[in-house]
């Protein structure tokens, strides 16, 4: 199973936008692929660590435990960075 983890804060307009982003993606993916992404979200406002880590670069995109992205997604490199990472 792959975890893409979304990174972000409430009322960010740039985290809506890339939540809405990783939810098209993942809908155009095979579904075979699809069912085998995690999506995880978690807000900088909830946990003290994640804010002092990413406060300043929301929204983040994390593959894996790995850092994707931040501030803005491209639907296209997270396409194929998910496709790579489920196969």
């Amino acid at each position: 199973m792959t975890e893409l983890t979304l990174i972000g804060k409430p009322d960010c307009h740039l985290c809506e936008i890339a939540h809405e982003i990783v939810d098209a993606v993942i809908a155009d993916l095979p579904d075979d692929v699809a069912d085998r992404i995690d999506v995880r979200e978690a807000s900088i406002a909830d946990d003290p660590a994640l804010y002092e880590l990413w406060w300043e670069k929301i929204p983040v995109v994390l593959i894996d435990g790995r850092l994707h992205g931040h501030w803005r997604v491209a639907p296209d490199r997270l396409r194929t960075a998910l496709l790579d990472a489920v196969r």
